[in-house]
């Protein structure tokens, strides 16, 4: 039964893709890139995620035991922006508060074209589908009105509504990868301000909390060339 089921639904899209024409295949590529990087964003954001305040706590209390090398070992193995920026600025302990807020924005800087990793693409197929579909409802119009004038009144209304037809499956065609896209690509564009705004909040914490501590990075430098050597 699945494979009837299966058998039926690969005629139906290969006809649907026949009826539409061009158009239709690019629309269907487009669509296929769209679900592959909705799909790719929302794993990335979902690994990103992170309960600042308990991480900072945790952090935090490594560090009041002067335990720099393991919190940076805590950042290290904790996936997300978050994360590497909090150890950018952990990395900096024993400097200035201008130093820190140096450290952290240039951090920042790095994590943000990742979380934006093919948003650009995501809208612009937003973007380009109905207009494709535009396209290929002109198309398809033109060729309705060739048939009329080579067959003049005697054309059949079989060809015309061939026509036809190819126009209104490339306007629905667009429509439907453009109205998902565009959903997608702003639900993931507040994914990416809420992880801006995690970074700034956890940066401003933990900025706070090295200017009020003393700290020394003793240790630090001698465990990552261990670690290097080990590699």
């Amino acid at each position: 039964m699945p494979n009837f089921a299966q058998r039926n639904v690969m005629l139906w899209f290969q006809q649907l893709m026949q009826d539409g024409g061009p158009i239709m295949y690019i629309i269907a590529g487009c669509s296929f890139i769209a679900v592959i990087v909705i799909l790719g964003r929302i794993f990335h954001f979902h690994r990103a995620e992170l309960d600042v305040p308990e991480f900072l706590h945790g952090l935090f209390n490594v560090l009041k035991r002067n335990n720099v090398v393991e919190a940076i070992a805590i950042c290290d193995e904790t996936p997300g922006p978050v994360a590497h920026v909090l150890r950018a600025a952990i990395l900096r302990c024993d400097q200035d508060e201008q130093s820190l807020r140096q450290a952290v924005e240039e951090a920042s800087l790095s994590e943000v074209p990742r979380l934006e990793k093919n948003m650009k693409l995501l809208a612009t197929i937003a973007l380009i589908a109905p207009l494709l579909g535009l396209l290929g409802t002109v198309l398809g119009m033109i060729g309705a009105f060739d048939a009329m004038q080579e067959g003049g009144p005697f054309v059949g209304t079989d060809v015309l509504a061939r026509h036809v037809k190819r126009a209104l499956l490339t306007t629905a065609g667009g429509l439907t990868v453009a109205i998902p896209a565009y959903a997608f690509y702003n639900f993931l564009v507040a994914k990416i301000e809420g992880l801006i705004l995690d970074m700034e909040k956890g940066a401003s914490e933990m900025i706070y909390f090295l200017t009020h501590n003393e700290l020394t990075l003793d240790g630090v430098y001698s465990a990552e060339d261990e670690a290097g050597s080990e590699s």
